[in-house]
């Protein structure tokens, strides 16, 4: 994964509640078994006409917002567990997504895969939707070590919860695995002066 920590960036804003990971990444692409070539069809069916043309209206689609910031309403990330959502989400270009509550299983999702959830009260939500509303160039802040967003332009900022070690591996890069072998020296130092009992 990349090294996150910190990010300042533009938003695409997305105020839809109950985004679930269906409309993130529709079923019928979930084929594949790499991580590669989601973003094309990250949220496919709100994105696209039947035809392939783009809807010039979707978010993702207009010109005037972009970034590696994605704003969602309340409740982003619910329904199937797929991990592919995280997928399409990272392989878009998106580090960072916002919403006011996630579905626990997609906000893990998103943390074994480098993208960083950040839940917000539902009133400095819209406080951000506003932003972008009046300025769609509006820049934000992503500081993962002091764990705070912040809309650079009027100083506002949060406070934001994280699991340590998920912190710990987005901060380094890792994955589970690029953690273990990170210590591996104390797991092999342990292994050496443990004391073993048998029976």
């Amino acid at each position: 994964m990349d090294k996150f920590t910190t990010l300042v960036s533009r938003a695409i804003p997305l105020p839809i509640e109950d985004v679930d990971t269906d409309q993130i990444i529709p079923a019928r692409f979930l084929k594949a078994t790499k991580r590669e070539g989601f973003g094309d069809n990250l949220f496919r069916d709100w994105r696209y006409n039947n035809d392939g043309s783009p809807k010039a209206d979707f978010p993702l689609n207009d010109a005037r917002f972009s970034g590696q910031i994605l704003i969602g309403g309340k409740n982003f990330g619910s329904g199937s567990s797929r991990e592919h959502a995280g997928w399409a989400i990272y392989d878009y270009g998106l580090r960072v997504v916002v919403s006011s509550f996630f579905a626990d299983i997609f906000k893990g999702n998103c943390l074994n895969l480098g993208i960083l959830p950040i839940q917000v009260s539902e009133e400095f939500l819209q406080t951000i939707f506003k932003a972008i509303e009046e300025d769609n160039e509006t820049e934000f802040r992503v500081d993962l070590e002091a764990q705070e967003f912040e809309i650079v332009k009027t100083g506002e900022k949060v406070s934001f919860d994280i699991d340590p070690y998920k912190k710990n591996n987005l901060i380094n890069g890792y994955d589970d695995i690029d953690y273990i072998r990170s210590i591996s020296d104390k797991i092999e130092a342990y292994e050496k002066n443990a004391t073993r009992f048998y029976v």
